[in-house]
């Protein structure tokens, strides 16, 4: 078992809250925010991504621990972010390519852990599709890839953030019902594989192991049943014994702090946060329709009442990640 060092600490307890909580605010998307503002058949610019990403920054860093931003567009809002927020940096191309097999990840070429170090990241957040029943040479390559991330990161002694989206090759709709039947497994079963010290991983960023539309009492059809997926939390919670945290995977705010009330409930140990979309995705809408003072107004009380429930809900249900066995003292 790798020992938390330093460096690795230290960035931690900037990217957490004085309890240990990971309350970050994430906003690194590229390809898909630019056509959430984009106005009709004009894509958004360069600029217009910059200065959407400084408004989320700027209004809603004061209540968020850490805020996750990309080194193509996210230099400005790392610049205006409350002082107190921590700054996590992507490291990987957006997307994949897709008339290739097996959405393989690729690093941004201008970048390394070094120069995102350098520039004031306090971590760094890697994206990886991953499904533990894909070819063994297509999930050889990504490990392989993860693993040369983590000596970067071990390098210069900067916690890894590694978000796992889980998908199945024979499935084209995640968020139906063929795949919310395996969801469980993907999710499960790739949290254990890139638990092992080789990957260097510090905190894992994924899924809730259910899609929460098809709950018994959260959707109008159920897969599984309110014990069902209970167990299916308290079976993730066994399957790390790293930190982790939940993405927010564009579902609407009051769902994602509903689901992180039943994650508590079934005895899940989560650790925080990485919330995007949930938070901030109406305020890109008014961005692109009614511009950038709509926005502004919109995210001073729409998206910091979002942001500040789900921080109520937070208080109450994440686990510190220092309680997290590997690094339990």
């Amino acid at each position: 078992m790798n020992p938390l060092t330093d460096g690795k600490r230290e960035g931690l307890e900037k990217l957490s809250d004085k309890n240990g909580i990971i309350r970050a605010l994430a906003i690194d998307q590229r390809g898909s925010l630019k056509k959430m503002i984009s106005d009709g058949e004009n894509l958004a610019n360069e600029k217009s991504l910059q200065r959407f990403k400084a408004l989320v920054s700027e209004t809603l860093t004061p209540y968020a621990s850490a805020i996750l931003l990309d080194p193509e567009y996210g230099w400005p809002a790392a610049d205006v972010r409350a002082k107190c927020t921590g700054l996590l940096m992507a490291y990987e191309k957006t997307g994949y390519d897709a008339s290739a097999e097996g959405r393989l990840p690729d690093l941004l070429a201008h970048w390394s852990v070094k120069r995102l170090k350098n520039r004031g990241a306090d971590g760094i957040k890697v994206l990886l599709y991953y499904d533990v029943d894909e070819s063994p040479a297509i999930n050889d390559q990504k490990q392989a890839f993860i693993e040369r991330i983590g000596d970067e990161c071990r390098a210069e002694d900067l916690p890894f953030f590694l978000e796992i989206v889980t998908y199945d090759a024979r499935i084209t709709d995640v968020l139906g019902e063929d795949y919310a039947k395996v969801k469980p497994h993907k999710v499960i079963e790739a949290m254990k594989v890139f638990s092992h010290d080789t990957y260097g991983v510090d905190v894992l960023k994924v899924e809730v192991p259910v899609n929460m539309a098809f709950v018994e009492g959260f959707g109008e059809k159920t897969i599984y049943t309110k014990e069902q997926a209970a167990e299916y939390f308290r079976a993730q919670s066994a399957a790390t014994d790293l930190p982790f945290i939940f993405l927010s995977a564009g579902v609407s705010a009051e769902l994602f702090r509903k689901t992180l009330y039943f994650a508590k409930e079934s005895g899940s140990r989560f650790n925080g946060v990485l919330c995007g979309r949930a938070t901030w995705k109406d305020g890109a809408t008014k961005f692109a329709k009614e511009g950038e003072k709509a926005a502004e107004d919109w995210l001073h009380n729409q998206g910091r009442e979002n942001i500040e429930s789900l921080n109520e809900v937070l208080q109450t249900c994440a686990t510190p990640w220092q309680r997290a066995g590997r690094f339990a003292k």
